[in-house]
Protein backbone atom coordinates (compact mmCIF):
# COMPACT_ATOMS: atom_id res chain seq x y z
CA UNK A 1 0.00 0.00 0.00
CA UNK A 2 1.31 3.18 -0.85
CA UNK A 3 0.10 5.80 1.75
CA UNK A 4 2.04 8.88 0.42
CA UNK A 5 0.80 11.54 -1.54
CA UNK A 6 2.09 11.70 -4.91
CA UNK A 7 4.80 14.22 -5.15
CA UNK A 8 4.30 17.37 -7.13
CA UNK A 9 7.27 19.23 -7.28
CA UNK A 10 7.51 22.05 -9.61
CA UNK A 11 10.63 23.38 -10.07
CA UNK A 12 10.38 26.76 -10.35
CA UNK A 13 13.64 29.21 -11.57
CA UNK A 14 13.52 32.71 -10.42
CA UNK A 15 14.62 34.53 -13.95
CA UNK A 16 14.57 38.10 -11.38
CA UNK A 17 18.28 38.17 -10.68
CA UNK A 18 18.91 37.07 -14.62
CA UNK A 19 17.05 39.88 -15.78
CA UNK A 20 18.94 42.18 -13.68
CA UNK A 21 22.18 41.21 -14.88
CA UNK A 22 21.18 41.47 -18.27
CA UNK A 23 19.91 45.03 -18.04
CA UNK A 24 23.34 46.44 -16.90
CA UNK A 25 25.01 44.51 -19.12
CA UNK A 26 22.75 46.14 -21.89
CA UNK A 27 22.91 49.69 -20.28
CA UNK A 28 26.64 49.10 -20.39
CA UNK A 29 26.81 48.12 -24.02
CA UNK A 30 24.72 51.49 -24.70
CA UNK A 31 26.85 53.41 -23.09
CA UNK A 32 30.14 52.44 -23.82
CA UNK A 33 28.97 52.69 -27.33
CA UNK A 34 27.89 56.40 -27.62
CA UNK A 35 30.93 57.23 -26.09
CA UNK A 36 32.79 55.55 -28.64
CA UNK A 37 30.83 57.18 -31.63
CA UNK A 38 30.81 60.62 -30.23
CA UNK A 39 35.12 60.48 -29.71
CA UNK A 40 35.26 59.69 -33.24
CA UNK A 41 35.51 62.77 -34.91
CA UNK A 42 36.30 63.49 -38.94
CA UNK A 43 38.28 66.39 -40.20
CA UNK A 44 39.65 67.58 -43.39
CA UNK A 45 43.12 69.32 -42.52
CA UNK A 46 44.21 72.23 -44.19
CA UNK A 47 47.34 71.34 -46.80
CA UNK A 48 49.96 73.80 -47.11
CA UNK A 49 52.89 73.90 -49.62
CA UNK A 50 56.31 72.14 -49.12
CA UNK A 51 58.33 75.71 -50.38
CA UNK A 52 60.48 76.88 -48.36
CA UNK A 53 59.29 80.85 -47.23
CA UNK A 54 61.88 83.47 -48.12
CA UNK A 55 63.67 84.43 -44.48
CA UNK A 56 61.15 87.41 -43.08
CA UNK A 57 62.93 91.00 -43.91
CA UNK A 58 62.54 91.96 -40.41
CA UNK A 59 62.73 89.34 -37.58
CA UNK A 60 64.08 88.86 -34.26
CA UNK A 61 66.33 85.34 -32.99
CA UNK A 62 65.08 84.48 -29.58
CA UNK A 63 66.90 81.05 -28.41
CA UNK A 64 66.57 79.22 -25.02
CA UNK A 65 68.62 76.11 -24.25
CA UNK A 66 67.64 72.99 -22.09
CA UNK A 67 68.80 74.69 -18.96
CA UNK A 68 66.81 78.29 -19.50
CA UNK A 69 69.05 80.87 -20.70
CA UNK A 70 67.47 82.88 -23.55
CA UNK A 71 69.75 84.59 -26.14
CA UNK A 72 68.05 87.41 -28.50
CA UNK A 73 69.73 87.33 -31.90
CA UNK A 74 72.93 85.08 -31.03
CA UNK A 75 73.38 87.05 -27.59
CA UNK A 76 72.85 85.96 -24.17
CA UNK A 77 71.14 87.88 -21.82
CA UNK A 78 72.21 88.23 -18.18
CA UNK A 79 69.02 86.92 -16.72
CA UNK A 80 66.09 85.50 -17.59
CA UNK A 81 63.66 88.45 -16.38
CA UNK A 82 61.00 89.79 -18.08
CA UNK A 83 62.36 93.29 -17.73
CA UNK A 84 65.60 92.07 -19.33
CA UNK A 85 64.19 89.90 -21.97
CA UNK A 86 61.53 92.76 -23.01
CA UNK A 87 64.89 95.74 -23.08
CA UNK A 88 66.51 93.10 -25.58
CA UNK A 89 63.34 93.31 -27.59
CA UNK A 90 62.53 96.80 -27.24
CA UNK A 91 66.52 97.17 -28.58
CA UNK A 92 66.17 94.55 -31.20
CA UNK A 93 63.23 96.47 -32.45
CA UNK A 94 63.86 99.51 -33.80
CA UNK A 95 62.67 99.87 -37.19
CA UNK A 96 59.10 100.75 -38.08
CA UNK A 97 57.98 97.36 -39.37
CA UNK A 98 56.64 95.05 -37.00
CA UNK A 99 59.38 92.16 -37.08
CA UNK A 100 58.35 88.26 -36.64
CA UNK A 101 59.41 87.03 -33.72
CA UNK A 102 61.14 83.28 -34.11
CA UNK A 103 61.37 81.24 -30.59
CA UNK A 104 63.17 78.58 -30.99
CA UNK A 105 63.11 76.41 -27.61
CA UNK A 106 65.05 73.13 -26.81
CA UNK A 107 62.72 70.29 -26.39
CA UNK A 108 63.83 70.18 -22.99
CA UNK A 109 63.79 73.98 -21.65
CA UNK A 110 60.84 74.62 -19.31
CA UNK A 111 57.41 75.51 -20.27
CA UNK A 112 57.66 78.49 -18.19
CA UNK A 113 60.70 80.00 -19.59
CA UNK A 114 58.71 79.80 -22.75
CA UNK A 115 55.56 81.49 -21.67
CA UNK A 116 58.09 84.17 -20.11
CA UNK A 117 59.49 85.03 -23.39
CA UNK A 118 56.23 85.18 -24.72
CA UNK A 119 54.53 87.82 -22.75
CA UNK A 120 58.01 89.71 -22.64
CA UNK A 121 57.60 89.96 -26.66
CA UNK A 122 53.64 90.80 -25.97
CA UNK A 123 54.64 93.47 -23.50
CA UNK A 124 56.96 94.52 -26.26
CA UNK A 125 54.14 95.32 -28.45
CA UNK A 126 55.36 92.13 -30.69
CA UNK A 127 52.59 89.90 -32.09
CA UNK A 128 54.01 88.18 -34.78
CA UNK A 129 55.52 84.74 -33.33
CA UNK A 130 56.32 81.47 -34.44
CA UNK A 131 57.99 78.67 -33.25
CA UNK A 132 60.09 76.69 -35.85
CA UNK A 133 60.08 73.17 -35.54
CA UNK A 134 61.48 69.67 -37.01
CA UNK A 135 59.99 66.80 -38.70
CA UNK A 136 59.81 63.97 -36.94
CA UNK A 137 61.91 60.98 -38.34
CA UNK A 138 59.33 58.11 -37.66
CA UNK A 139 57.11 59.88 -40.20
Amino acid sequence: MNFRAPRNDEFELNVTPLIDVVLVLLIFYMVSTTFVSESKMELTLPQASKEVPSEPPDKIDIAIDHQGHVFVNNQALLNTQLDTIRRALNDAHKSGAEPVVIISADAAASYQSVIDVMDAARQAGLYKITFPTRVRADQ
